[in-house]
C-alpha cells in the first residue's frame, strides 16, 4: 500500500516509516501539515497517518480538507490526548481510527493494514490465482505448495497483480502503490522487479507483460 506519515516529531515519523517499510509499504513523510496537504494532493495514498498537532496546518484542518477533496485515504489520527471527547472530536472530523500515544508500532502497523483493506475494493485475506496463495499477514508466498522468498518489492508488486484478479496493471500504477515519491519514474525498477519475480515464481511462466498497457497474471 502507500502510506502518509504526517508526525512533526522527526525520529518518530523515520521510525513509524521504517517500521511500515518492513511491511513491505511504500511510505512517504512529511512533517507539518502543509506538507501533508501538498503531498496528498499529488499521490494516491491508501492510508495518511496522521498526527493531530501539527505546526503549519493543524491536523484537524488536514483531515477536513482530505475529506472535503473526497481523498479516497483512510485517516489514522495519532495524539498523545486520550480523552474519550478528543477521540469522538478527531472521529467527527473524518478520522476513520484513533491511536493515543504512546503506541506499540506492531498495533499501528495492524491497524494501517485493516484501513488499508478498507480503502480498496474487498478482497479476499489471503489472495489465489494461477497456482500462486500470497498471505499478506504472514508474509508469505507459495506457487503450487513450493515455498517461493521474495524481496519486499517483489512481494509488494505479485500482490498488486494478484489482486487486479487478471485485469492488467500498468508501470504507472505499480510504480504509485509500491514505490515511494522519492522513485524516478523513468527508471526500469518496475521491469527488474518484475523480471525477478518471474524467475522466483519459475515455469510456466505466469506473469504476462501486456504490450502497450502492463502486466497481468490470467
Amino acid at each position: 500500500m502507500r502510506v502518509l506519515v504526517v508526525e512533526d516529531e522527526a525520529m518518530l515519523a523515520d521510525a513509524i516509516a521504517e517500521w511500515l517499510r518492513e511491511e513491505t509499504h511504500a511510505v512517504d513523510v512529511a512533517y507539518d501539515g502543509a506538507a501533508a496537504l501538498e503531498r496528498a494532493a499529488v499521490n494516491d495514498y491508501d492510508v495518511v497517518v496522521l498526527d493531530r498537532d501539527l505546526p503549519a496546518v493543524h491536523g484537524d484542518e488536514v483531515c477536513r480538507e482530505l475529506v472535503e477533496a473526497g481523498s479516497a485515504a483512510r485517516v489514522l489520527m495519532l495524539t498523545a490526548a486520550g480523552e474519550v471527547t478528543d477521540r469522538v472530536a478527531g472521529l467527527r472530523l473524518g478520522a476513520d481510527d484513533y491511536l493515543t500515544k504512546p503506541f506499540a508500532f506492531a498495533e499501528l502497523a495492524a491497524r494501517v493494514l485493516a484501513l488499508g483493506r478498507r480503502s480498496r475494493p474487498a478482497v479476499p485475506p489471503v489472495l489465489r490465482r494461477a497456482g500462486i496463495t500470497l498471505d499478506p499477514a504472514r508474509r508469505e508466498v507459495f506457487r503450487d505448495d513450493r515455498y517461493v522468498p521474495l524481496a519486499k518489492k517483489e512481494f509488494a508488486v505479485l500482490a498488486e497483480l494478484l489482486r487486479a484478479e487478471g485485469a492488467p496493471v500498468s508501470a504507472e500504477h505499480l510504480l504509485e502503490k509500491v514505490w515511494d515519491e522519492h522513485a524516478d519514474p523513468f527508471t526500469g525498477a518496475v521491469r527488474l522487479t518484475v523480471l525477478r519475480l518471474r524467475r522466483k515464481l519459475a515455469d510456466p511462466p505466469v506473469v504476462e507483460t501486456v504490450t502497450g498497457v502492463g502486466y497481468r497474471i490470467p
